[in-house]
């Protein structure tokens, strides 16, 4: 970075206007101001999210029972084309569980109501061998791309899980669930 550029995302610009050539003095008017650099394409952003910490899934826990597991904010102001890869992990560990987790990515922009459904249901479901008197922990995790949102929008994208299927029996617990945002800007224009 050499000494004229700035980390902040902006440059100062004197902008000067004619004068009038009507006038028998000609001052010329210059105005100071700080604007937003141009961005270049195929710049990226790193953006983590919040969990909402440890879950444990009551003995008996009905099937359709929800909950929100992590959250990011994205903000795709002054891009052009943006597509945000999400990613989330967590750890699942079962003690004598027989349980069915579906996990969904949801995205709530400014202006909408209610979450969107962003990719597909990622099932969680241990083999009923597996888990009959034992402890057992597992990494669960998937990626989804989202390329349907708008220049200089901000949403929030939530990772929920779902108990499907049957009621639950023995004992869930899913810790350090993570949802990061890779940004991208594809555009070819600057």
């Amino acid at each position: 970075m050499n000494a004229n550029e700035y980390s902040d995302g902006y440059e100062d610009r004197d902008t000067c206007y004619d004068c009038d050539h009507k006038c028998s003095e000609c001052d010329c008017v210059c105005k100071f101001e700080r604007i937003p650099k141009p961005l270049k394409p195929n710049r990226t952003r790193l953006k983590c999210g919040t969990s909402s910490g440890t879950l444990v899934f009551p003995v008996e826990t009905p099937a359709g029972v929800t909950f929100t597991l992590a959250t990011v904010n994205v903000d795709t102001k002054r891009m052009k084309q943006p597509c945000i890869q999400l990613e989330f992990a967590n750890n699942i560990i079962t003690t004598d569980a027989t349980i069915i987790l579906n996990f969904q990515v949801f995205k709530q922009c400014r202006n909408q109501l209610t979450p969107i459904p962003v990719g597909p249901i990622w099932t969680f479901s241990p083999s009923t061998e597996e888990t009959e008197g034992n402890t057992i922990g597992n990494t669960f995790s998937f990626y989804v791309c989202d390329c349907d949102t708008t220049c200089d929008e901000c949403c929030i994208y939530s990772v929920v899980v779902t108990q499907a299927g049957i009621t639950t029996t023995g004992i869930t617990t899913i810790i350090n669930s993570s949802l990061a945002a890779v940004i991208v800007d594809g555009s070819c224009n600057y």
